[in-house]
């Protein structure tokens, strides 16, 4: 994943502990046993520079990855040694239940050899339901203090993924040690950097910076920050934003919390009103907002002029090929443009209307890409759907969901659409900008950046 945050500063600090390592000054201190094939094994060295304003003065954080080593001893008076969030004695303590099963499981599972049986079958099935069971157990003793000062659990998390599960030893990098700790102290980061201690190997490079996990730290991160970032540099970020969240502050105190304000917060440098574009808060996918009154100028006149490409995915609630609509396609058609004028609906707000004497032209590119099965995430209920590509030529308030669900489009909302179709229980709005492409405020450059939607 992509580094939240810049790595310059804290990088020489990660060199700093792995030479107080080196020279004796540290101590990386084994706590727990260790087998023959990982002895030498490297491990992350972690750093955060941070500030606190309270103190007034900055305060570097130090950790490594995992659970089995520990730094030991005092590199200067302003650094803090992280532990890890959950230790080694309670991870031992919930696997010891199951432990002793599984490994007689593995002992007769590879007794049977590398030969395929109804039996080997059955004591691999019966093996990941242990191994499954202890892993939740296990996932169940951490939790993470976010950026706004509350408390997740990585059951919660693990629910925002659909009970897909992570790794083992998700929560045990240097990153969400480092970024919990961070915010549970109310420290604001500067910067953040991990480093490669240990022997050369086919992915890491000794001394070397990694930007967090994609395997397990992609998987906790977004949580932690309340944003998934894409991309950033000093002029730029680039996030894919949750559906559910406001792109910007709305009216009232229960509307405050966006993305804009997220990154004003992780970014307290960034200016006052970052943001060049809006996403409904229902739709997910690409945004990018500005750190400086230069790049906010140079992307909203990208996007008033109509230089940015968005492309989207959808799902529409029913099969494309039977839509009522006046410009639903006809019998083998698959692609196309569509023109529709729409106002705000001024006795039923936010609601637009389509009107062809004062409604302004919504122009629609889209390709069908196929009819599909989809499963409703509560009741686990399975309907037909029809995934659309949208690519918008203009940028009219609920162009692509008027677009589909009006009757002069489609007549076929968008699937979970609130307020143009019938959402089921459990069901969010199908709707996903998962291309953005735009020039970079500063050097000119194409920038062009892609997101699945997950659905």
């Amino acid at each position: 994943m992509f580094p939240p945050f810049n790595q310059e500063l804290a990088h020489h600090y990660c060199e700093k502990i792995i030479a107080d390592i080196q020279s004796g000054k540290l101590e990386l201190k084994q706590i727990t046993s260790i087998s023959q094939e990982r002895i030498d094994q490297g491990l992350m060295i972690g750093s955060a520079v941070c500030w606190d304003a309270k103190a007034n003065t900055r305060v570097i954080l130090a950790a490594v990855s995992g659970i089995s080593r520990q730094i030991v001893g005092q590199s200067d008076k302003n650094t803090i040694i992280v532990p890890p969030l959950v230790s080694n004695e309670v991870i031992t303590a919930v696997l010891q239940k199951n432990d002793r099963q599984i490994h007689e499981l593995t002992e007769k599972i590879n007794s049977l050899e590398k030969t395929q049986s109804q039996e080997k079958s059955q004591l691999l099935s019966e093996r990941k339901k242990l191994t499954d069971e202890s892993l939740l157990k296990v996932f169940t003793q951490y939790s993470f203090t976010r950026f706004d000062g509350k408390k997740v659990s990585l059951n919660q998390i693990i629910k925002e993924h659909q009970g897909k599960l992570p790794p083992t030893g998700t929560g045990d990098c240097c990153a969400p040690k480092l970024l919990s700790y961070a915010f549970e102290h109310k420290l604001q980061i500067i910067s953040m950097d991990e480093v490669y201690f240990g022997k050369n190997t086919a992915h890491k490079i000794n001394g070397q910076s990694y930007p967090p996990c994609d395997e397990r730290c992609a998987y906790i991160l977004p949580s932690i920050l309340g944003l998934e970032i894409i991309y950033r540099d000093k002029d730029i970020i680039v996030i894919n934003k949750p559906s559910g969240l406001l792109s910007v502050p709305g009216k009232g105190k229960d509307k405050q919390d966006c993305l804009s304000s997220r990154i004003k917060a992780l970014f307290p440098a960034c200016i006052e009103q970052p943001s060049v574009h809006r996403l409904d808060m229902e739709t997910s996918g690409l945004m990018v907002y500005a750190f400086t009154d230069e790049a906010h100028k140079k992307l909203s006149r990208q996007f008033e002029e109509g230089k940015v490409h968005k492309e989207y995915e959808a799902l529409l609630d029913g099969i494309l090929a039977l839509a009522k609509g006046k410009l639903a396609p006809h019998k083998g058609e698959d692609q196309g443009i569509m023109k529709l004028p729409f106002r705000l609906d001024i006795d039923n707000r936010p609601h637009q209307i389509y009107d062809e004497e004062n409604g302004k032209i919504g122009i629609t590119e889209w390709i069908n890409k196929g009819s599909e099965y989809y499963t409703n995430p509560l009741t686990k209920k399975r309907k037909k759907v029809t995934r659309v590509l949208f690519i918008p030529h203009t940028g009219r308030t609920h162009q692509l969901r008027l677009a589909s669900s009006d009757s002069h489009g489609f007549g076929l909302p968008i699937t979970g659409d609130s307020l143009y179709g019938r959402p089921q229980e459990g069901e969010r709005l199908m709707l996903h900008a998962y291309k953005l492409s735009f020039y970079h405020p500063t050097s000119g450059k194409l920038m062009t950046f892609e997101k699945k939607s997950g659905f």
